[in-house]
């Protein structure tokens, strides 16, 4: 289950959003819906409980970055769809604190612009986005393992990485220095299942 996706079992999740977790919920279930996928369906292609799931759409449960990610991917949908236009939101997984800063869109691409901050020994499993999915991160501060779980690749301060994240990836701030990086995720346009 993806509310769990933790490095060794050492962290804990922590809710993704401090406020609008109602307003999330209904974009769920919207977007669900007007893929005429059931609950149990989405609930069982993302990997989480139904119960989560059933939470999470009537705003008393509030997800994980790891679960929203999830969830997104098997609507083919960024996770900016689901926060409110226009805000700064700052968004959390296990380890990674992120501020989305801004959302570009053109025909068949969207991009998401965040700031993010991973503290110095802290590692994130993150499930795998829909297909073609790319994450192009560029590092400001600390020394940053990232990419897909199976072969990471390292950037330091003022190094750029870029690894297709439609496969389960990590994040980790390796020493003893936070990371500070710049994180652009390209979303392109799914064809309906």
């Amino acid at each position: 289950m993806h509310d769990s996706l933790m490095d060794s079992g050492r962290q804990t999740p922590r809710p993704a959003l401090e406020t609008g977790t109602h307003d999330v919920g209904r974009r769920i279930r919207r977007l669900r819906e007007e893929q005429g996928i059931s609950l149990s369906e989405l609930a069982r292609r993302a990997g989480i409980g139904k119960a989560t799931l059933s939470g999470l759409e009537n705003g008393s449960r509030n997800p994980t970055l790891e679960t929203l990610w999830a969830v997104t991917a098997e609507l083919g949908v960024p996770l900016a769809s689901l926060l409110a236009a226009g805000t700064t939101q700052v968004i959390r997984g296990t380890a990674v604190e992120g501020t989305l800063l801004q959302v570009f869109e053109d025909e068949s691409v969207t991009y998401e612009l965040y700031r993010l901050v991973i503290p110095a020994g802290s590692t994130q499993l993150s499930p795998a986005h829909h297909e073609g999915v790319t994450e192009h991160m560029t590092v400001f501060a600390g020394v940053l393992s990232a990419g897909p779980a199976d072969a990471p690749l390292l950037a330091g301060a003022g190094e750029h990485i870029t690894w297709r994240s439609d496969v389960p990836h990590t994040y980790a701030a390796i020493g003893d220095q936070d990371v500070h990086a710049g994180l652009l995720i390209r979303y392109p346009l799914r064809e309906s299942r």
